[in-house]
């Protein structure tokens, strides 16, 4: 009898392949030309025609591949632009830090692509399996990036810590996995879903409870969620501030890509357990507990590694809905938080001094007299990141705590607008230095003031992030029409 061998269809998998393929061709151009900074652009071409490529396939209908294991819907092709804009922004970062630190290493673009094809692949999964293996793939590479600056004892330690801690969350979600497929006998997200609809009385299964439970475990750590945040502030402080700038907005990207598919897909049925309610709360603490560590903080790379949780907290507000309102409301938000936290991190990694793994709040005293394009700019991200009108950080949190408003959750909302609120005393902080305050104390390591480098990739990162963050504050009927694709196929 002849061996039929099942098709492989590579369509739904274009964006992904042309990362990876990329990433491949960066190796080999490392090794044999070792254009340390002309790898940079290549990573821009190879993330451009994926970009590309998601846009066409943006309007086709949705594509199962590799035995419906992975699928390219609207859902994933919108969270992979998510992906595109923050890797693209984050290249750009890093090719003026890294020679300003004198890191400039062909294997850094390598890692950071291959980090982003395991959140595009995240995105994709309609299998835990596949999920395990895109949080894996984009994990390690990540590890490696936080250890990257060899030359500091802080970066080494974020690495070790990231991987340790990482590690458990992958065996929680693993082992959240395994007992999900003993209970329904398949991995499958949309299977799962199916025999929860066929047998009702599983949902209450204590294999699936523990089994759910400890995948939304894995996930919290992954999108820095409290409790299980105690790595992020660490981490985001001691990793070169280019890789925390994609690291805060990727890998939290890729675990909420993942979370809404699986709760939404596989679980989302009347009778089985309300997991909206332990989502409420995990926001509730999540953004205050966020909002309140940050206020004590003195180093600006550290108050943004908080305020990161805080906003993983706003994000789960959306997530709570479970409705296709609080997808949409994810999706902007997230788009947004990428161009405005990027931001930020880049004038961060353009003040950070060259032996220093960070910059002190202080360090902004008088940086309005000194650089007033580069204190507005980062005056319009602070703005953006406190939900202040007109930017696009606000219709962001609108269009979340509205979906909670409309699924019955007001409650949440108003906890998410207190919580603004707080957020605004060490956003403004910031300003304060900046346009208050005298530049005495912003001294470099030769007792003079710390010379501020603006080369082309920080001027085009800044003016990019920065544009887009007004002009979709103003209209943001264009990001909205493009959100609105996402939809699970």
């Amino acid at each position: 009898m002849p061996i039929v061998f099942p098709a492989i269809d590579f369509t739904a998998l274009i964006p992904e392949t042309i990362v990876i393929f990329t990433g491949l061709l960066l190796m080999l151009f490392d090794l044999f030309i070792g254009a340390r900074r002309g790898l940079g652009y290549l990573s821009l071409l190879g993330l451009l025609a994926a970009t590309i490529s998601c846009v066409i396939l943006l309007g086709t209908s949705p594509a199962p591949a590799f035995q419906r294991m992975v699928v390219s819907d609207g859902y994933s092709l919108v969270f992979n632009l998510v992906f595109m804009v923050t890797a693209a922004l984050s290249v750009l970062v890093a090719m003026s830090y890294l020679t300003g630190k004198g890191m400039q290493r062909g294997e850094y673009y390598t890692l950071l692509l291959f980090a982003t094809s395991g959140m595009m692949l995240m995105g994709a999964a309609t299998d835990l399996i596949i999920v395990f293996l895109g949080l894996e793939i984009m994990s390690i590479a990540l590890y490696v990036l936080a250890a990257f600056n060899r030359r500091h004892m802080a970066s080494g330690e974020a690495g070790m810590k990231y991987f340790i801690l990482g590690g458990f969350a992958s065996a929680f979600f693993l082992y959240g996995a395994a007992l999900v497929y003993g209970a329904t006998g398949s991995t499958n997200l949309p299977d799962i879903g199916q025999w929860f609809s066929l047998n009702s009385a599983s949902l209450n299964d204590p294999m699936v409870l523990v089994g759910l439970g400890l995948l939304l475990v894995g996930f919290a750590f992954k999108v820095a969620a409290v409790p299980f945040q105690w790595w992020t502030p660490d981490v985001y402080h001691g990793a070169p501030t280019s890789v925390t700038a994609f690291m805060s907005v990727g890998a939290k990207a890729a675990g909420f890509a993942a979370l809404m598919r699986v709760l939404m897909v596989s679980f989302d049925n009347p009778v089985g357990p309300n997991w909206q309610l332990v989502i409420a709360a995990l926001a509730v603490i999540t953004m205050t507990g966020g909002n309140i560590a940050a206020l004590a903080q003195k180093d600006a790379k550290r108050m943004l590694a908080y305020s990161s949780i805080a906003h993983a907290g706003y994000i789960l507000v959306g997530v709570a809905s479970a409705t296709l309102a609080g997808v949409h409301g994810v999706l902007f938000y997230l788009m947004a938080y990428a161009f405005m936290n990027i931001g930020a991190f880049a004038v961060i990694a353009v003040l950070e001094r060259r032996h220093a793994v960070g910059s002190m709040i202080t360090d902004y005293a008088g940086l309005a007299a000194r650089q007033p394009l580069l204190a507005l700019v980062m005056a319009f991200f602070l703005f953006s990141l406190t939900g202040i009108p007109p930017f696009v950080g606000f219709w962001g949190k609108v269009y979340v705590f509205g979906a909670a408003v409309d699924a019955g959750l007001s409650w949440l909302a108003v906890v998410g607008v207190i919580n603004s609120a707080i957020s605004a005393f060490y956003y403004m902080a910031v300003v304060v230095q900046m346009y208050m305050r005298l530049p005495a104390e912003s001294e470099g390591d030769e007792g003079e003031i710390a010379p501020i480098n603006l080369n082309w990739p920080v001027v085009v990162t800044l003016t990019v992030s920065g544009a887009v963050t007004i002009f979709l504050g103003l209209w943001p009927t264009p990001l909205w029409t493009l959100i609105s694709f996402g939809r699970f196929g």
